[in-house]
């Protein structure tokens, strides 16, 4: 089994990726918010200076570009001013107007309008920012700002009082091009990286202890390895391994217990022998059968209590058997034996057809009666515990009806009695070894049957277990078709 690494030394690996990506996404961020800042600063601030060129003639900031617009009627005063640049078809049309304040000088009163034509956007008038009392300037500043926030490459118009309109090129201040590189995108993708990272890995070392945790719960299935194997950190593989131990030492204390108890069986069985040739030279013939009957009890003992040790070490192969001839071949000797036990076959299914080329009417057919359950189990081991429940069945209740029904999954024998005088309560106790029925004086027993068909069912990955029939108690043994 291979060890992963430790649980703390992964833990601080990847807190240290997660707070390296985390650094990262900061940086990025921090530098990409730093850098979109200055490029806005400075477009605002080419706009408060371009306002001052239009004001005054003065030179245009470095990177403006001043085209001439021709006018479009040599109409004079108000008309003149309505006449617009041409507009291509399609473009989106802003238009702004700056009223200069009392602080403009000589030239109070006079009026900015802006023309910003744009393929992608109308700009909001709204999302300007200015100050309480900003001036005209500051206002130019804040459109050129709005210009340089959004990537649309806009042609902008500006005529300033009664002159003519121009057109101004500042691409390298609010063009697309102008723009820095946006990294806040990548440093939230980094930051989220780093989350799932860290949660991912630790929700997969949760669930690899979960996942160990239910696999214990399973039961067992037939042909499945002796030990555990479960991937995970170095803490998981030690409890992994802890468990293997744990089986291993009570597997081989089981084993122990076996050979001691069958070496005692083969032991008893020379003074047994010794016993009843003896007790055959008895007169008495009282006092002969009661010594043979106590010869037969302590030998019938010692060969129970094995039996229930080898079931418990599953020393049997595996295979692939028909349950059901199995179900009906023991049936059949009891009742070659004459003995009151029947077997309830399945009931057919029924199949609903569809409508035929010669008939209108939906026919019904019936699947073979004679359908096979096979199974993947121990055969004599559970043909040994279908016995116990039959033989407690005509012991309690003096009938045995056996009944066998499956699914896709499992596997479920009925044995119900007829008339028992226990309740399910009563025979729940009975499982526990060497425990009988209150009637147990009038039965041969030893108290190990129903143990034995419990220990059987674990080991076919299925559970035994009693509920009140129609007629009597009815006992329901389970196991999984693999």
């Amino acid at each position: 089994m291979s060890r992963g690494w430790a649980l703390r030394t992964q833990a601080r690996l990847w807190i240290l990726a997660g707070f390296a990506l985390g650094l990262g996404a900061a940086v990025l961020w921090l530098h990409s918010t730093r850098a979109w800042e200055q490029h806005l600063a400075r477009s605002q601030m080419v706009g408060v200076l371009l306002y001052q060129s239009l004001q005054s003639d003065a030179p245009l900031p470095q990177g403006l570009k001043v085209l001439a617009v021709p006018a479009l009627s040599r109409e004079s005063g108000d008309r003149a001013r309505q006449n617009r640049p041409e507009v291509q078809s399609g473009g989106m049309v802003t238009e702004i107007s700056i009223q200069s304040g009392s602080d403009q000088g000589p030239s109070l009163g006079t009026v900015l309008r802006l023309m910003i034509v744009s393929d992608l956007l109308r700009y909001a008038i709204a999302d300007l920012e200015t100050t309480p009392r900003p001036t005209a300037a500051q206002q130019l500043g804040a459109v050129t700002a709005l210009l340089a926030r959004h990537c649309s490459d806009p042609a902008v118009f500006a005529q300033y009082g009664d002159k003519g309109w121009i057109q101004i090129e500042g691409a390298q201040y609010w063009g697309c091009q102008a723009a820095p590189p946006d990294l806040r995108l990548l440093a939230a993708i980094l930051a989220a990286v780093g989350l799932a990272i860290v949660l991912s890995h630790s929700a997969e070392t949760t669930a690899s202890f979960g996942a160990f945790a239910r696999l214990l719960r399973q039961p067992r299935l037939l042909g499945e390895a002796d030990s555990y194997s479960a991937p995970g950190p170095a803490e998981l593989q030690e409890i992994v391994s802890a468990v293997n131990e744990h089986l291993a030492g009570a597997r081989a204390q089981i084993e122990k217990r076996a050979t001691v108890l069958s070496g005692v069986s083969h032991d008893l069985g020379t003074p047994a022998t010794r016993l009843r040739l003896r007790a055959a030279l008895i007169q008495d013939q009282t006092l002969r059968h009661k010594l043979e009957a106590d010869i037969d009890s302590m030998t019938g003992m010692i060969e129970s209590v094995l039996t229930y040790t080898r079931s418990e070490l599953s020393l049997e192969v595996p295979r692939q058997i028909s349950l059901t001839a199995l179900v009906e071949a023991l049936v059949a000797d009891y009742q070659d034996l004459d003995r009151p036990v029947s077997y309830l076959r399945m009931e057919p299914e029924v199949v609903q057809g569809g409508q035929s080329l010669f008939s209108a009417r939906a026919g019904q057919g019936a699947l073979p009666d004679a359908r096979r359950v096979l199974v993947t189990a121990r055969p004599i081991l559970l043909q040994r515990a279908l016995t116990n429940l039959v033989d407690n069945a005509l012991k309690y209740g003096r009938r045995a009806e056996v009944q066998l029904a499956a699914d896709a999954d499992r596997a479920v024998i009925t044995v119900e009695d007829e008339g028992s005088e226990l309740t399910v309560a009563e025979i729940e106790e009975v499982l526990a070894p060497f425990q009988r029925g209150a009637n147990s004086r009038s039965i041969d027993g030893f108290g190990l049957g129903l143990t034995i068909v419990a220990t059987v069912a674990e080991q076919h990955g299925g559970t035994l277990r009693f509920e009140q029939g129609r007629q009597g108690l009815r006992a329901q043994l389970e196991i999984l078709r693999q």
